[in-house]
């Protein structure tokens, strides 16, 4: 009975939260592409700029391996545990599948024991160094949001370079350096993330701090994401606009979050003594049990979604864009240049939506001069713009929309939508005439106003 009632009295508390709370409380800023509001106009559209949710980007990523063949067990091979480098009976062995250790293990769910991981060959040719490239694609650009987290089942490596692309591949960047000596391995002076400011927060630093060998707590390596958007947004994070702002202000500091391919270039395996014990080079290797990579797609503040389909990640768009970034507009809506969305002002930025063309409206009867390029337009069908009876643009004072181009007025008034005085344009209102001014201060009007200017009228 008990139950019975506390689940009546949790599912009307359900229905009334959904009440009250419109959108899901999940959502993070910038989740609506637009949203429906009430002027004097009746219900219009509100554009903002948006985006989609951090998810964990491993899910959708390719893994490539340089040299090809550097997995173990092809031939099996024997190699040494790490808790104790001298017990070197552990067998690698890729065609017996609980002896394989292939490249998708790095990214299969952790919480298993024993765990999985991806395995090397062991170094068995030193002193040619053993090393490799593992790149991770994804054939789409996106937006870091947390940590790059490494987890190694092995002893970190001794020299370790993290490096991005922004272009596909084709061009290479270090994000950072990693060694157990910066100034022998890379001849940099060795550096903190907590050693950098808001002014250096894009400087390309060398770690010592993750390249310890065989010590406790020796597994894991990070690239720190969340202690750079700490120099704006705060310790914990708690001033969100303040990052959006300097994001929306500073290319290069967009950039640097933006990434479509990742590269772990291990150049130097986990001794964890000044000497290589070339008698025990079994002990040798590169095993790695976890990547994560938390991102999301970049749409350009264009799209909440982002479809992964046939092995691609492509933005959903809005705002009239098209592309797997939302980097043009669409065919018919290229009324002015393309541009991207905007945090600011915050909280909901600026949508900056594509507009229709000129041709893509066709010539409105009567009309002589160019067609107005109204940011919230949306045109059904190129060759019949649906203007005057417009989510935005209504006909006003009681005039009437005319095949969808244009509004027929009543005899006192004049204007795209019926907005002025026709005593105005003849430069006859008196102020004592009784007829007052027109409505200039409802959002159509002032929009058509702005975009319009008083050098240009249309006119009939």
């Amino acid at each position: 009975m008990y139950l019975s009632r506390f689940l009546s009295i949790h599912a009307l508390w359900v229905t009334v939260s959904s009440v009250m709370q419109p959108y899901p409380l999940v959502w993070g800023h910038y989740d609506l592409c637009k949203t429906q509001i009430y002027t004097e106009e009746g219900k219009v559209w509100d554009y903002m700029a948006c985006q989609p949710e951090s998810t964990d980007m491993t899910k959708y990523l390719k893994v490539k391996l340089d040299p090809p063949d550097i997995t173990c067990g092809d031939p099996p091979e024997t190699f040494c545990a790490m808790g104790n480098p001298y017990m070197c009976n552990n067998e690698c062995d890729a065609s017996t599948p609980e002896l394989a250790h292939p490249p998708e293990l790095m990214f299969d769910f952790e919480g298993r024991h024993p765990s999985t991981f991806w395995q090397s060959a062991t170094w068995k040719e030193y002193p040619k160094p053993l090393q490799v490239n593992i790149t991770l694609s994804w054939s789409k650009t996106i937006e870091l949001t947390d940590n790059i987290v490494i987890t190694f089942e092995s002893g970190r490596p001794d020299q370790m370079i993290l490096e991005k692309s922004l272009d596909y591949g084709r061009t290479w960047q270090p994000y950072q350096y990693y060694a157990t000596d910066c100034l022998d391995a890379f001849h940099m002076d060795p550096k903190s993330v907590k050693d950098l400011s808001q002014h250096t927060v894009l400087e390309i630093i060398c770690t010592e701090e993750y390249s310890t060998g065989y010590t406790t707590n020796s597994k894991i390596i990070h690239f720190e994401i969340k202690d750079r958007f700490a120099f704006f947004a705060g310790p914990r994070l708690r001033n969100m606009a303040s990052l959006y702002g300097q994001l929306d202000t500073t290319k290069k500091l967009r950039d640097f979050f933006t990434v479509t391919d990742l590269r772990i270039r291990l150049l130097r395996p986990a001794v964890g003594e000044i000497f290589v014990d070339e008698l025990h080079l079994a002990r040798y290797f590169y095993a790695i049990s976890d990547i994560k990579v938390r991102g999301r797609c970049k749409c350009n503040l264009h799209a909440t979604v982002c479809v992964y389909d046939n092995s691609k990640l492509t933005c959903e768009c809005e705002h009239n864009t098209t592309g797997p970034d939302c980097g043009k507009c669409k065919k018919n809506y290229q009324g002015r240049p393309w541009s991207p969305g905007s945090y600011l002002p915050i909280p909901k930025g600026t949508a900056n939506t594509c507009i229709p063309s000129i041709s893509s409206i066709g010539n409105p009867p009567k009309f002589n001069r160019i067609w107005p390029n109204i940011s919230s337009l949306e045109v059904s069908n190129p060759k019949q713009a649906n203007v005057c009876d417009n989510e935005l643009l209504h006909c006003q004072n009681g005039g009437t929309c005319h095949n969808n181009v244009r509004c027929l007025c009543p005899a006192a008034y004049t204007g795209i939508l019926c907005e002025k005085l026709r005593c105005e344009e003849a430069g006859s209102c008196g102020s004592d005439s009784g007829q007052g001014a027109p409505p200039h201060g409802s959002p159509a009007l002032l929009l058509l106003t702005t975009l319009l200017g008083t050098a240009s009228p249309l006119v009939f």
